[in-house]
């Protein structure tokens, strides 16, 4: 993700307010004073954190993954001072690395870390692996450890490295184009390797993991069979819309165009998303291009209104109704939230949220157990999306 560890900006000044609705370049907005919305505290004090999930039906604990190799947890409110894991003293912290990703094994005590190790290409390795609990629930054993996947890194920026169960239970694994700028090793159209794509992974009938028969270019020559999409740059956050199945995800542009795209949940896979023949909706370094066979974004904004995208939630919480079936994301350097729906194919109802504006770098977006979701900042903090006073 492009810029996604510069420095921490100044501190907010937002709790409290509720939305003020008003039209700007995300779109059209709900009407006046439909929903009222707010960030609420949860957290602060942590060491530039990266991501935040829970395991399934547990309502009691939240997990905060830190860029530099621990989990923390957050238990009935209160930050637990040992680690949930410590992987400080593996895992690489330059440009983009660190510890990246977690998921929650759907149907057992497996949780799934993605991070960066040290490798023989400039950029490391993005490496998967499992861990289980050890006597203390609270705490993962690093005995442990089993591998799933490591995939060269050719340079230290554009990872992906976020990992997710889908409602299929298999583990989906988001890889970016291997860094640098441009693509300059043309992954992104590349299927014969892993980088610039979605993979997808069956953990439970064979290790480290087989591949779905399922996965659409499997049995193909040539094509990795891991691959579930491709044509990513760097998707930042992608996630499963819990009541339906859609799948979206944010993709990092180059120094134009951020996107999100949303493969249904009827897809059969083998999407390509385009990069870096397309930027978005436009052709990349070139005035035309060949767009046959590759599948647009839903939405995108331009550099004008931000620089990098991070991927959110759909929200299918309790605590605010009326924003069932609306989908978050925000910009990493502006600070802002947008949502839209997703119906019939394209992007309705998109809104911008000047409540929800934070004025700091979003790493990332979270969801509890509940189906409630949080915002994560670089700076430490970590918020949830509540009902206005």
């Amino acid at each position: 993700m492009r810029r996604l560890f510069r420095s921490f900006a100044a501190a907010p000044a937002f709790l409290g307010l509720v939305m003020t609705c008003g039209g700007d370049s995300a779109g059209t907005t709900l009407p006046p004073g439909a929903v009222s919305v707010r960030l609420e505290e949860v957290a602060s004090g942590l060491a530039y954190p990266v991501y935040l999930t829970a395991a399934p039906g547990d309502t009691s604990r939240l997990f905060v993954v830190e860029k530099g190799g621990t989990v923390r947890v957050l238990k009935h409110g209160v930050l637990l001072p040992t680690p949930f894991i410590d992987l400080s003293g593996r895992v690489t912290k330059g440009s983009e690395q660190g510890l990246l990703g977690m998921a929650f094994h759907p149907s057992d005590n497996r949780v799934v870390l993605s991070f960066t190790v040290a490798g023989p290409e400039r950029g490391g390795r993005s490496r998967v692996a499992t861990f289980t609990p050890g006597a203390d629930p609270d705490v993962l054993d690093p005995a442990s450890e089993q591998l799933v996947i490591e995939v060269d890194q050719p340079y230290s920026n554009h990872n992906g490295g976020h990992v997710a169960f889908g409602p299929d239970g298999y583990l989906y694994f988001g890889l970016g184009d291997g860094g640098s700028g441009g693509d300059p090793q043309g992954h992104g159209q590349d299927r014969s390797d892993l980088l610039g794509s979605l993979l997808r992974l069956d953990l439970d009938h064979g290790l480290p993991y087989t591949v779905p028969a399922s996965n659409p270019f499997v049995g193909q020559a040539g094509v990795r069979g891991e691959l579930w999409n491709w044509g990513l740059r760097n998707p930042w956050r992608f996630s499963f819309d819990r009541a339906n199945g859609n799948l979206y995800i944010a993709d990092v542009g180059q120094n134009e165009w951020e996107e999100v795209d949303v493969q249904p949940a009827a897809s059969q896979g083998g999407e390509n998303y385009g990069w870096a023949v397309m930027e978005g909706e436009h052709c990349y370094g070139s005035a035309t291009c060949d767009k046959t066979g590759l599948v647009m974004p839903v939405i995108e904004y331009g550099h004008g209104d931000g620089c990098s995208i991070t991927g959110g939630y759909v929200y299918r919480g309790q605590a605010i109704p009326e924003l069932a079936g609306t989908y978050f994301y925000g910009d990493y350097c502006d600070g802002w939230i947008r949502s839209f729906v997703y119906q019939g194919g394209t992007a309705t109802n998109t809104s911008s949220w000047p409540s929800l504006d934070t004025g700091q770098q979003i790493t990332s977006f979270g969801e509890d157990a509940r189906g409630e979701i949080y915002v994560v900042l670089a700076g430490g903090t970590i918020y949830r999306i509540a009902p206005g006073r």
